[in-house]
C-alpha cells in the first residue's frame, strides 16, 4: 500500500512539473506575442522612411542598420534574398542607425539619403555595403562616394554639396531616436511584423517566420 501512494505521489508531481512547464512555455510565448503587438508603429515606420514595396504589404520588415557595420554587410544578402523571394508581399523598411565606433557610418549614411533625394537610395545602399571593405577605412571618403555617386549618374556637385551640408542629419538622427526608443541597441537589429530580431539571421528562419505570418 505504501509503495502504491509513493508511486501515485510520483506520478502527481510528475504531472504537476510538465503542467507548470506548459503553463510557463505559454505565458514566455504570450509574452513575446504581446511584446511584438505593443511596439509602436509610428517608431517603426515614418512617412519619409525609406521603404521598398507597398505600404499595405502583410509583412512589415524593418531594419535599424549602420552601413559601416560589417554584421550589416554580412545580413545585407540574406534581406536581399528575402526582398527579393517575397516580392510583393513584403515591404522593407532602412532605418539609419549609425554607430559612433564606425569613423564613416555617419557619412555613408549622409551619402545614402542624398543619392535617395536624386532617386537613387537603394542603389546606393547596395553600392556602400558591396564595397563596404573598400571605404570603411578611408581618410577621404567622400571623395570615394561621390566617385560611386558618379557611377550611378547622379548630379555629383549637388551630391557632394548635400553631404558636405549634412543635409540629411535631422532624418538620420530621427531614425536614431527611434530606435533608442525601441530599445535598440546594436546593428543590425530588425523588427518583423513588430517581433525583434537582433543580429545576422539566416535565410531559412526568417523564412519559416514570414511563411507563419503568411498562413
Amino acid at each position: 500500500m505504501k509503495q502504491e501512494i509513493k508511486i501515485l505521489l510520483g506520478i502527481g508531481i510528475v504531472t504537476a512539473a510538465i503542467l507548470f512547464g506548459a503553463i510557463f512555455l505559454l505565458g514566455q510565448q504570450s509574452s513575446s506575442s504581446q511584446n511584438a503587438k505593443s511596439v509602436d508603429q509610428s517608431l517603426l515606420i515614418r512617412e519619409n522612411s525609406n521603404k521598398l514595396g507597398s505600404d499595405s504589404a502583410k509583412i512589415k520588415f524593418v531594419e535599424f542598420g549602420d552601413l559601416q557595420c560589417p554584421a550589416c554587410g554580412q545580413a545585407y544578402p540574406v534581406v536581399k534574398r528575402v526582398i527579393s523571394d517575397y516580392n510583393g508581399k513584403i515591404l522593407f523598411v532602412f532605418r539609419n542607425f549609425p554607430l559612433s565606433i564606425h569613423q564613416n557610418s555617419q557619412v555613408a549614411a549622409e551619402a545614402a539619403e542624398a543619392a535617395g533625394a536624386q532617386g537613387k537610395y537603394w542603389e546606393m545602399n547596395e553600392m556602400l555595403y558591396q564595397n563596404q571593405g573598400a571605404w570603411s577605412a578611408s581618410n577621404s571618403v567622400l571623395d570615394v562616394f561621390t566617385d560611386y555617386a558618379k557611377t550611378l549618374k547622379l548630379d555629383t556637385e549637388k551630391f557632394k554639396q548635400d553631404v558636405k551640408d549634412n543635409k540629411f542629419a535631422k532624418k538620420i538622427q530621427d531614425d536614431t531616436n527611434d530606435g533608442v526608443a525601441l530599445g535598440v541597441n546594436a546593428t543590425p537589429t530588425f523588427y518583423l511584423n513588430g517581433k525583434q530580431i537582433v543580429g545576422v539571421p539566416s535565410y531559412d528562419s526568417l523564412k519559416k517566420e514570414i511563411d507563419n505570418l503568411l498562413k
